[in-house]
């Protein structure tokens, strides 16, 4: 997992509630196991004017122009931004996938639901809960200036406007190692791989019938 310090990124804005998990990568994409590859099916039923099936063409497929991440100013942006409840719905990992695929690798929003605020975490996207209030005023910037960009600093976890206001967030301690570290769940384990290969040559000793 690539680590996360500092980002100074586009800001996107999807002004939505309630965005669910089959919205950020409908159900017929979900035929893969792999991170990568889900990026340009990222709401695939609001970004372009057909159904989307896997294997298409999407270069051949006609856009949405109303679809906001489809306008040329957000081309490129790393900061999603957005309203409450994000990530509701199925527990699919694979809508952080589509979004990191995609190139975003923080979303500020109002609330997140559980399972997609945790799945963020372990693929190196960080989701920053801020006040209504500071929300809504990042939406009427990004929307009269464009080319809005943030910086997202996660070891002083705040966020930094370009009229220099700074914005702070919470963030789990443990969480926030693993983000500045790039440990992911695998990751974690392999810290520890001098302690499981002791363990194993250890098991091999008194249990060798384990390893016929």
């Amino acid at each position: 997992m690539e680590k996360f310090i500092t980002l100074n990124g586009l800001v996107a804005p999807l002004d939505r509630n309630n965005v669910d998990t089959d919205a950020i990568i409908p159900k017929q994409f979900l035929k893969s196991i792999k991170r990568s590859g889900f990026g340009p099916n990222a709401f695939d039923e609001w970004r372009y004017m057909d159904r989307g099936e896997p294997g298409m063409d999407n270069s051949q497929r006609t856009l949405n122009p109303k679809f906001v991440l489809n306008q040329p100013r957000y081309q490129g942006a790393q900061v999603l931004l957005t309203r409450a409840n994000f990530g509701c719905g199925s527990s699919r990992e694979h809508a952080p996938w589509a979004l990191l695929d995609y190139g975003f690798r923080a979303i500020i929003a109002e609330s997140f639901a559980d399972i997609f605020f945790n799945n963020c975490f372990k693929n190196g996207i960080v989701p920053i809960v801020l006040p209504k209030a500071e929300v809504d005023a990042l939406f009427a910037q990004v929307e009269h200036a464009p080319g809005y960009s943030v910086e997202v600093d996660l070891p002083e976890q705040r966020i930094r406007r370009p009229d220099g206001h700074a914005i702070p967030f919470e963030v789990d301690p443990f969480r926030k190692e693993c983000l500045l570290n790039g440990w992911d769940d695998i990751g974690l384990t392999l810290r520890h791989a001098d302690e499981i290969h002791a363990f194993e040559d250890r098991r091999k000793a008194t249990h060798p019938y384990y390893f016929l």
